[in-house]
């Protein structure tokens, strides 16, 4: 890993993944964070249906204040979420058009300490599980993944949970602490 300006970069291979530390609670709660985020992103990126070989991700780890200003911003939604996912591209098909030697830009995953660390206390589960979740959700959404519909859902989360299991982390769609009412409802707004 290389540290420039606060970022870390990943020099794992593909995909490359610069990991932002906006919030240094990140780095005193969550041991190597930066590690953490980039083996679930690769390993989310591996599972996927998607290969791109010079694949590009922006992952920023902040706080409840700067995801709430973008919610509001990108999804005219008040307050904070968990986890917001900026796909570059809409229609992953047309990456196979792009030249194979020229990097590809996925988008950006933004990831909000304190509810993160709210939902992980609520649901009896560890901060790094938690963050390794959400890390390998907001990949598999940059990969063109979803879960409006339950057609969607039935095709990401199974993938998103074999992705989590060989992570060591357990199922988080059948811990009923991970989701409360809201959290159900929100689940579906990502």
């Amino acid at each position: 890993m290389t540290i420039v300006d606060n970022t870390i970069e990943s020099d794992a291979g593909n995909p490359d993944i610069d990991v932002t530390i906006q919030d240094a609670r990140w780095e005193t709660m969550v041991p190597d964070v930066a590690a953490l985020c980039a083996a679930a992103g690769e390993a989310a990126f591996e599972a996927s249906d998607v290969q791109i070989p010079l694949a590009e991700i922006s992952l920023v780890l902040a706080d409840d204040d700067f995801v709430a200003s973008l919610n509001q911003q990108y999804r005219d939604r008040e307050g904070p979420t968990n986890v917001l996912s900026f796909a570059a591209h809409g229609d992953m098909s047309e990456l196979k058009e792009l030249p194979t030697n020229m990097p590809v830009m996925l988008g950006d995953i933004i990831v909000a300490y304190d509810t993160v660390e709210r939902e992980a206390l609520h649901a009896g589960v560890t901060l790094d599980d938690h963050l390794r979740h959400l890390v390998v959700h907001g990949m598999l959404h940059l990969l063109g993944y979803d879960h409006i519909s339950d057609d969607d859902a039935a095709e990401m989360e199974p993938l998103e949970t074999s992705v989590l299991a060989k992570l060591g982390v357990s199922d988080p769609y059948h811990n009923e602490a991970m989701h409360s009412p809201e959290e159900s409802t929100e689940r579906n707004n990502v």
